[in-house]
């Protein structure tokens, strides 16, 4: 199956010059869908992760799917103020400004073995924030898994100090 046939380009989107990958055609193929899981998860297999960690909003969708095929737990990072309980946070710069991630203080454990997961990869400042936040709670990452690296943006190199990066579809 050609996954990223899928993957819907919309250009212009959410602002001029960007060309958006859409993945909800993906999300609604029953097949494309499961093979995505698998792909995302398989070289993690045996590894003994033991959560896995998706940033809001699409890192969820495939998060809790990694995570079920793993066997493991799911910890979402959140934006500001969408959690209950205590959380600590870290501010990251973005293209057109700056953002703020959150997760609970007690998310992840010291030395607990750690997946983070995302639908896409870009210039990696997203992924990058969210394993500090991760590392800095004392996890072990075991890797970076993501359905589409757009690889011509290198974000690949923000996130050789935390994980090795592994990407289903390269575009």
């Amino acid at each position: 199956m050609d996954l990223l046939a899928l993957v819907r380009d919309i250009p212009d989107w959410p602002k001029p010059g960007i060309v958006f990958k859409d993945i909800t055609p993906l999300l609604r193929n029953p097949a494309g869908l499961a093979m995505a899981v698998e792909l995302m998860a398989n070289p993690f297999r045996g590894k003994g992760v033991e959560v896995v960690v998706g940033t809001e909003s699409r890192g969820f969708i495939f998060g809790v799917a990694v995570a079920q095929a793993l066997s493991a737990g799911f910890v979402p990072i959140r934006k500001p103020k969408k959690l209950p309980y205590k959380t600590v946070g870290i501010d990251y710069a973005l293209e057109y400004g700056t953002d703020r991630l959150e997760v609970h203080t007690d998310a992840v454990t010291k030395g607990q073995r750690v997946l983070m997961v995302d639908d896409l990869l870009a210039t990696g400042g997203t992924m990058k924030a969210s394993c500090q936040l991760i590392a800095g709670l004392g996890a072990k990452l075991m890797g970076i898994s993501v359905l589409i690296e757009l690889a011509f943006l290198n974000g690949k190199a923000q996130l050789t100090p935390f994980a090795d990066v592994h990407a289903v579809l390269k575009v």
